[in-house]
């Protein structure tokens, strides 16, 4: 049965693609999971709908993102955290704790986008990666304090 894929199977080629598989795990699987749609004229028809749906919400989310990046490039966040003696943190700031100041500054940014190439164990200024958008990525200025 030839089938056009409406989202990636991994088990198959990508999104878009005329595939041919067999009745039943077309039946059973990818037509009821929304994943395929019988190859017919009708079905080309709604594939290229939801093509140009896809691309203009994946334009929209560029822009946005690319918005949030001047946002959070612009920021600095400081982090109070209690130290020792030469200045070591009793732990590290982790991407959780940046995740919840750049929450308490308006800006919500899941803590798995956030890259922290070095451990912050130590009070100083770091820069921090933020994954935006799949090519967009902005650099979060931290200065780490000593708590009070």
């Amino acid at each position: 049965m030839e089938v056009i894929l409406i989202k990636d199977v991994e088990s198959l080629v990508k999104t878009g693609e005329k595939v041919k598989v067999a009745p039943g795990y077309a039946r059973n699987y990818l037509i009821p999971k929304n994943l395929a749609l019988k190859a017919t004229k009708g079905s080309l028809k709604k594939l290229e709908e939801i093509k140009l749906r896809d691309e203009k919400a994946k334009d929209k989310e560029k822009l946005s993102a690319e918005v949030l990046k001047e946002k959070i490039e612009l920021l600095t966040l400081t982090l109070r955290k209690t130290a020792g003696e030469e200045d070591k943190l009793f732990g590290s700031v982790t991407s959780s704790d940046i995740a919840e100041s750049l929450s308490a500054e308006g800006i919500d940014v899941d803590k798995r986008k956030i890259v922290i190439d070095e451990s912050i164990k130590r009070i100083g200024e770091y820069t921090v990666s933020v994954k935006l958008f799949s090519e967009i990525a902005a650099n979060l200025k931290i200065e780490v304090l000593r708590e009070e």
